[in-house]
This record gives C-alpha cells, structure tokens and sequence, in this order.
C-alpha cells in the first residue's frame, strides 16, 4: 500500500464519520452498551445460547461478503466472535452495516447460533456502531511485528496480538498472588513516599525533581527500604509495599528506568527467615498461577520448588575459577589477582570480590540459587556477620543467571550505620552519583531503637519475566519508557529548551592540565591507522560493567561495527545515538567483557582540579559515515 492509498483511506474513513454526525447519528454520542455477554461465555456455553438472544459489543477485526449477507468478526476482551448480516432481517440497517470499516467499534443484538460449517455466530437483530476508527489497523496477516512500534503504540499491539495481553492477565495474576500469600502470613501492606528528600535505601543514581513552593530538589525513590524500616521502629512487626521505584540508570533487557519492586520487613526475623519466604513465594505463585513450579525458560528446565541452594559468595566464586578469597586477605593481593584475571579494579577488597562473582559466576546460576554472604562494602544496610566482619547477613536469589531478590539481616547498629553512610557520602564527594547520601534521620530511628530485622526485596518485573517465558522488561511493562519520536520528540525538546535560560554557555578551563606533547613520534604506525566518521546507530550499556558503553556503527562499509568504549562515567547512551564520531577501523579486535570490540572511539582527554575529563571526539552530521580523516 503506498502512502497515497493510505492517505486516500484515512479520508474516507473521516467523511464517513462526517456523514453520520450530518445524519443526526454521531457515535461519539452513544454513551453505553449494557447487559453485554462475553464471547468466550458464548462460546464454551453454546448449549445454554443456542437459539437466544445475546448482546455483544468490541472491535471489528475482519470482514467479508457478498450480496445480502456479510460477516464481521467482533474482538472483545474475551475473544473473538462471528457475526452474521443479512439483509432481509435488518433491512434498511443492512446499508449502513455494509459501511462499517475494520477497526471500528460495534454493538450487537442477535440469535445465537451455529453455522452450516460449524461456527459458533450471532445473527444481526439491531446493529449499532459505537466508535468509528480513523486509523488503519496493522494489516492481518504480518500483523504489529516491530517491537519499537509495539512498545510505542501498546493500544494496537494489544489488539492485534492477543497473546500479548495473556501476558499482562498473567502478570496481574501474579501480582495478586504475591499480596494473597503475604497477607496470608500476616505481613500488613502500607504505602510510604514516592518523592523523597534524600534518595536513599540503595545505591543507584536517582531522578531530581524540584518542589517549587518547599524550593527543594526532590528525588523520584530508588527505593522504599528506609521508611518501611522506620516502621518497624514504630512496631509495626511485618510491613511490605509493592510498588514502583525510579533509577536513573541505563536500559537493558532487565532494566527500565521505572519498575516494580516489593520489599518487607519483618521484625524479630533474620536473613534466614527471608530465603525461606522467597522459595515459598516464589513455589506458590508459580502454582496457583501456572499450576506447576517446574518452568522452561532458555532452553533450561527450571525447578522453583522450595528447598533453594544456599551458597556464600567466596565458595561460589572458588567453584567456578579455583581463586580462593578466604586465602586472599589483603586488598593488595586482592588487586595482584584482579589484574591477573583482568578483572576490574575496585577501590577495596570486598568490592573485588563482588566483581569477581558478577564476571565469573552470575550468569552460571540457572538453576534457583542463594548467593549469601556479600562483603561489608557492598551492603552498606546489612548487618555484619558475627563470624567474620568482613562479610555480610546478606544474600540474592538468582534464576536463570538473574537476580530476582536481596535481602539482609537488617543493620540496627546505629553507630555503625552512620559510618557507612559517611563512607558512601564520601564515595558521592569523589564523583560517584551512584552512592547513598547521608540520612540523619534515619539514624535517629536506628537510635530509638530497631529489632533484629529481616528484609527482603523482590523485582517483581523480573519474576514475572521468568514465570511468563519473557525476555525483555519491556514485553510485560504495558507501557516501557521510550524515547520520544515526531511530533511528541518536537514538542519535548521545545519544552526542555523553554525551562533553560538563553544565556552564552561560558565555559571555565581554569584548572585544566594536558598530557605532555611527545618528543618522539613514529610517523610510520601512526599513518597505519585508519580514522574514519562513523555514525551512532544504537548506544546502550554493557552489562556488569560500570565501564562500558557498547556501540553499533555504521562505517560507511554497509555492515555494523561494534566498539566497546570505557566512556559510561562521561555520558548517557542516549545522548550519542545519532551522533557522528571519528574512529580508528582497522586495529585487531579485542575481547572486552564478552564482547569483540572492533576498533578505537577517539576522544579527547584533560585534567581539571586534579579530576580526568573526558570529551568524545564529534563531528558534523553532514560527513557521511565511512568518510576517511586525513
């Protein structure tokens, strides 16, 4: 269908509606359509419907007919249905009926019956249109197959995959029962505040907001830990909220900026205590929902069923590579061996340790595993382990490579608590927007005094993912944040220009150091290289890195390039989709996290007040990709 054709049927389809409303027949002024029966109830009840009127309304999906009869089948929520028209028992109507477009809204009255081939249909008594489309629907037989028009235009994907929306009956299934079993246990939901003042309860980057009357920056949660806590404090023994939390954090197939989390706290209980409600959780949802706790997912056989694998974090680390970190005490050899496995530097031991178990050990954990025991500097809410101070009573529940929940004997150490904030605040002055801040009155809390607590939290989202086969949040997120496209991208930039003073960005280079110029130059490897305009196709982040922004490129060669770069701390992935960069082409590919990265971002490097400044190299949009740099 050629644009013409498509604009040629959209203009139809509004004189029709403009000859309605001429008519004194406007849809738009219909304001109900009771006493409705599904179309699944006809169906599996056609003994109880046969020959009995019936009333049906939903959207028509197809058409087809000739002469005095034609046929519709009606979507409703339920399913699908046909509808027969003849002529001599509408009458007059019949005209207007043959006038119904696909898309439209209809609300029958007729007899049900069964057609000489078997179908169970409902014969036209009083036909009346409710709705009138203007839009064309996805043609039927290629259907809404291109996911970023699914995710943008959820409305049509649910029309045209009706096995999308099972997805979302299952998840609200799922949901249900996750609130049926806590209740069942005695745990009271509560809700607690959505805009905070201080972004705290985990280590993530939030989204800022300003309160104009109050003149505060405020902050969407990251999550909901540390006014659940306080309710303990206040005696309140088992609590839990099921929400959304806000991160300001990059997108991939298990993460959305806004998603579903649920934590409790039950005071008197321990770490213990949440690993045996998660597997019971978990086991009893996939049960009452799928009837089952046995799943396949990933070509992997997955047993939900309670009792999970407990093992500490150091052991699991010991099974899949031989280094033993009870052995390794010191950060210096700590360090000694991450440099040797190349593995990612951190700044303390525990810190390494953790690095070590997301490169070698996460992904390898399909079947439903407890990870416990995490270092002190990683669980600045957890309480240390009495045994060793170093570690934590803290652990994650991990299927199918995932984490699907956290959770800790709660920290009720005031003290001790405050230290830890401090060391995250300090972490949050060197540049590190993910670090908790500073929480006074959350210590004054801890003050007054918290039980011995136990508190879990579960990604619902990904629960979810895995009890309903899904492979990307974003095919059970009914709405998945999306960048804006058209006119809504127009507007939204117009609006983001309108909240920005005009002024001549002045920018300060006092402070700023380079590297030495190089005496010695070897003109010879340096013509070897080949720098070409290479132009941002998709920018997103790799996967446990805190490093790594991964980039698809056209170079002009008519395949994608991919280079890995180690820019995430400078930019956002979003902001250089689109953009036209100089890169080198032709160095050897280089393995970089599992990935094969093909070639070199050049970007230019300074220091400013003792900090390392970073600015990747772009250039004008009108170079075409693949374009040579002499």
């Amino acid at each position: 269908m050629t644009d013409q054709d498509l604009n040629e049927m959209l203009r139809i389809k509004r004189e029709k509606l403009e000859e309605l409303k001429a008519n004194g027949k406007d849809p738009h002024e219909i304001v109900n359509f009771k006493d409705r029966t599904p179309s699944k109830e006809i169906k599996d009840n056609f003994d109880e419907f046969e020959g009995k009127s019936a009333r049906i309304a939903g959207r028509i999906m197809a058409k087809r007919g000739h002469g005095n009869m034609s046929f519709m089948d009606i979507q409703d929520e339920s399913g699908i249905i046909q509808i027969v028209n003849r002529k001599n028992v509408i009458g007059d109507e019949f005209k207007e009926v043959k006038k119904y477009d696909i898309g439209d809204i209809v609300g029958v009255e007729g007899e049900v019956f069964k057609t000489n081939q078997g179908e169970i249909s409902i014969e036209t008594h009083t036909p009346q249109l409710l709705t009138k489309s203007l839009q064309m629907l996805p043609e039927k037989w290629h259907g809404l197959k291109d996911p970023d028009l699914r995710y943008r235009q959820r409305y049509l994907d649910l029309i045209v995959n009706p096995e999308v929306k099972e997805v979302f009956v299952l998840r609200s299934k799922i949901i249900s029962e996750i609130r049926k079993f806590l209740d069942n246990r005695g745990f009271l939901e509560v809700e607690t505040p959505i805009l905070n003042t201080i972004a705290g309860g985990a280590t993530a980057r939030p989204f800022i907001t300003h309160h104009n009357t109050l003149d505060i920056d405020m902050y969407l949660r990251i999550a909901n830990e540390l006014y659940l806590k306080r309710l303990i404090v206040g005696g309140f023994d088992k609590v839990y909220e099921m929400g959304r939390m806000f991160r300001n954090e990059g997108m991939d197939a298990t993460h959305n900026p806004e998603y579903t989390a649920m934590e409790l706290y039950q005071a008197y209980g321990d770490y213990d205590d949440m690993m045996e409600i998660t597997e019971h959780l978990i086991e009893t949802v996939a049960t009452n929902v799928l009837g089952k706790t046995s799943i396949e997912y990933d070509g992997n056989e997955i047993e939900l069923k309670a009792p999970w694998r407990r093992l500490p974090m150091i052991d699991a680390i010991k099974e899949e590579t031989g280094i033993d970190f009870n052995e390794i005490t010191s950060y210096e050899d700590a360090v000694a061996i991450a440099k040797e496995k190349n593995v990612e530097v951190k700044e303390s031991r525990g810190e390494i340790i953790a690095e070590f178990f997301e490169e070698f050990v996460e992904e390898k954990l399909i079947q439903p595993t407890f990870i416990i025991d995490y270092p002190v500097e990683i669980s600045p809410l957890a309480k240390r382990k009495n045994d060793d101070k170093s570690l934590t009573y803290r652990f994650e529940a991990f299927i199918n490579g995932k984490e699907v929940a956290n959770a800790f004997s709660e920290l009720n150490d005031a003290a001790d608590q405050r230290e830890r904030f401090e060391a995250q605040v300090a972490k949050r002055e060197k540049g590190d927007d993910e670090a908790q801040m500073m929480d006074y009155d959350f210590v004054n809390a801890l003050e007054v005094g918290l039980p011995p607590t136990g508190g879990l939290g579960i990604g619902i989202d990904r629960v979810i993912m895995l009890l309903t086969g899904q492979h990307s949040i974003r095919d059970v997120l009914l709405f998945p944040t999306m960048k804006p496209t058209g006119k809504n991208a127009v507007e939204n930039k117009e609006a983001s220009v309108q909240t920005i003073d005009h002024e001549e960005e002045v920018i300060d280079f006092t402070g700023v150091k380079t590297e030495e110029f190089y005496d010695d130059i070897d003109f010879d490897n340096f013509a070897a290289c080949d720098f070409r305009v290479v132009k941002v196709k998709n920018c997103e982040e790799v996967p446990k890195s805190k490093k790594l922004l991964k980039f698809t490129l056209d170079d002009g060669s008519g395949e994608d390039r991919i280079i890995l770069s180690g820019i995430k701390q400078y930019y956002k992935p979003e902001e250089l989709i689109g953009k036209n960069l100089v890169a080198i082409v032709n160095l050897p590919p280089r393995a970089m996290m599992g990935e094969e990265s093909n070639g070199m971002i050049l970007s230019a490097i300074h220091e400013q007040n003792g900090e390392e400044g970073l600015n990747v190299l772009m250039v004008s949009n009108r170079i075409p990709a693949g374009a040579k740099i002499e």
